[in-house]
């Protein structure tokens, strides 16, 4: 699981896992604490600060899409590619805010991957447990050989 943190293609500040608890060619689970010295917080919104959607649903993909790639074509054992996933489409339901300081869990399960395409199922739950957001979330993996 460390193998995947390693190949994510993100660093601070845009990196929004901190953790792959389990990882199967079906799913993958993984942690996020949202830092209340994240930038963003200085202004969304003045006073109550809440984690923007747009940044739930990076973090979603983060782990559920790009984590569960990363895996995918690690199995596939294609060690002279070098690959870049990038989010094709989503479709996120916004349950519950997640506010400064938070750690947050994420869910998903793979629909299918196929002709280099890759769509899961997502869900994020608070540290209570309780269901934050859900949605399905699509990327396409860009292999290349440079």
């Amino acid at each position: 699981m460390q193998e995947i943190l390693a190949q994510l293609p993100y660093s601070s500040p845009f990196l929004f896992v901190d953790e792959i608890l389990n990882v199967d060619s079906d799913s993958i689970e993984g942690k996020f604490t949202f830092s209340p010295d994240l930038d963003f917080y200085k202004g969304h919104f003045k006073d109550n600060p809440v984690t923007p959607g747009v940044i739930l649903t990076e973090c979603m993909a983060q782990i559920g899409v790009v984590g569960l790639g990363i895996y995918l074509l690690n199995q596939e054992k294609k060690d002279d590619l070098k690959a870049k996933i990038a989010m094709t489409s989503s479709e996120v339901e916004y349950l519950k805010p997640v506010y400064p300081g938070e750690t947050v869990t994420v869910h998903s399960e793979k629909q299918y991957y196929r002709f280099e395409k890759l769509k899961c199922r997502v869900k994020m739950f608070d540290s209570e447990n309780n269901l934050v957001c859900r949605g399905v979330i699509a990327g396409m993996i860009l292999k290349d050989r440079s």
